[in-house]
């Protein structure tokens, strides 16, 4: 970003938390990079490895609650996420998911999906359909210090 371009971006505002608001009073799993607006962190999802999510840091429930500015930020650290997965593991697919219900605290969930994974093609949260692969599921989790080296590199330029 020009030095320009940086000095047009607006200080973020200052952040609230809800009380008993899991996301607000805890990381919500490892932190791989944060900024004053959002995290992103590792969960800790059995059977899959690459599953992060990218979470406001200040209590907010939609995405439409976000200024224009802060939704393209929101989106862009997502996108960069996605990308990194991709070139990095090459999966079958990235889930991306925002749905808030159970946790009403703006998040998005960015999973590598592979086409060996117990529950491929269907959602995580639906029924397995095989068992789980213990041995590529830690083949790629061994490859998650090199991940997030490159997305602490990549995350401040989105």
């Amino acid at each position: 970003m020009t030095e320009r371009a940086m000095s047009t971006v607006p200080p973020a505002r200052p952040p609230v938390f809800q009380p008993g608001c899991a996301l607000c009073s805890q990381d919500g799993g490892t932190v791989v990079w944060r900024n004053e607006r959002l995290r992103v962190i590792r969960a800790d999802e059995p059977g899959f490895p690459a599953f992060y999510r990218v979470v406001w840091n200040s209590h907010l429930p939609e995405l439409s609650d976000l200024s224009t500015f802060e939704r393209l930020h929101c989106l862009e650290v997502v996108t960069t996420v996605e990308r990194t997965l991709r070139q990095q593991l090459q999966p079958t697919k990235i889930n991306l998911a925002a749905l808030g219900n159970m946790v009403p605290h703006l998040h998005w969930h960015v999973i590598a999906r592979f086409d060996w994974d117990s529950h491929f093609p269907a959602p995580i949260w639906a029924a397995a359909q095989r068992e789980r692969a213990l041995e590529q599921e830690e083949a790629v989790r061994a490859r998650l210090p090199e991940i997030e080296a490159v997305l602490r590199i990549q995350l401040p330029l989105a």
